[in-house]
């Protein structure tokens, strides 16, 4: 998927190419975004831009954009993915070509769970809709992207094993979990796919990473200090470690 086995976690609107050219140093994934395609999600981003002065993309055309930030990455040893949100899977094709064609990651938002993009119908509320998140795996897949879903423990009524099992039969290739302070999860989810698992939250330090690592990740990312050189030294150390 990609090495070392470190990546970047998208931060809504701060996540660009940039952003991931600062971390090359470091980690072998990045994923850019998360980006609004369809028009429910982008007056769900728009909302929260002016209700609670979130950051958000917000381009005009965000097909565009995609192309330009991936891109402007072209040059770089580090392979992006692109964290989307949507509410169906007819926005997720286009952007879902965009990435094949860039042999990059399209990552699925099923992990947003801002008030307004949850009444859209997208990010975490896709967790308890299985039905409708594995449409938007199927049609990523189907056109030929790397696919990846980027989903979050602690959401009552959702068995994230299951759930990961059910994604995978769908095309995933990818499931970046936000654990929260349910660390442990990991392992079960790792038991329950063969999809390449991603672990998120508190990623900051040699203990941290490996606690995730000896649950069987695949992999790691790091969220808010994806910009701070002495976590991402400290995780990629005991990432290339591990796995040497």
């Amino acid at each position: 998927m990609f090495e070392p086995r470190l990546a970047l976690a998208s931060l809504s609107g701060e996540s660009d190419a940039q952003w991931a050219r600062a971390g090359v140093p470091y980690a072998g994934g990045a994923f850019l975004g998360g980006l609004s395609l369809d028009e429910p999600t982008r007056e769900a981003a728009e909302t929260m831009v002016a209700d609670r002065d979130r950051d958000e993309f917000l381009p005009a055309a965000p097909l565009e954009f995609m192309r330009e930030q991936l891109d402007a990455l072209v040059d770089v040893p580090i392979r992006p993915g692109f964290n989307v949100r949507a509410v169906g899977p007819g926005a997720i094709r286009p952007a879902a070509r965009i990435c094949a064609e860039r042999g990059a990651i399209l990552e699925i938002n099923a992990h947003c769970r801002q008030e307004e993009m949850c009444a859209a119908g997208a990010g975490e509320t896709l967790l308890g809709h299985p039905e409708r998140l594995a449409a938007q795996v199927d049609a990523a897949a189907d056109e030929g992207a790397t696919v990846s879903a980027k989903v979050r423990a602690e959401v009552p009524d959702v068995d994230l094993p299951a759930l990961a099992a059910r994604l995978e039969a769908a095309g995933l290739d990818a499931i970046h979990v936000d654990a929260m302070d349910s660390e442990a999860v990991i392992a079960e989810v790792v038991d329950a796919t063969d999809a390449f698992v991603i672990a998120n939250n508190g990623v900051r330090d040699e203990r941290t990473t490996r606690e995730y690592l000896a649950y069987g990740a695949d992999a790691v990312s790091v969220g808010r200090p994806s910009d701070d050189p002495a976590v991402l030294e400290r995780v990629s150390g005991t990432v290339r470690e591990w796995f040497a």
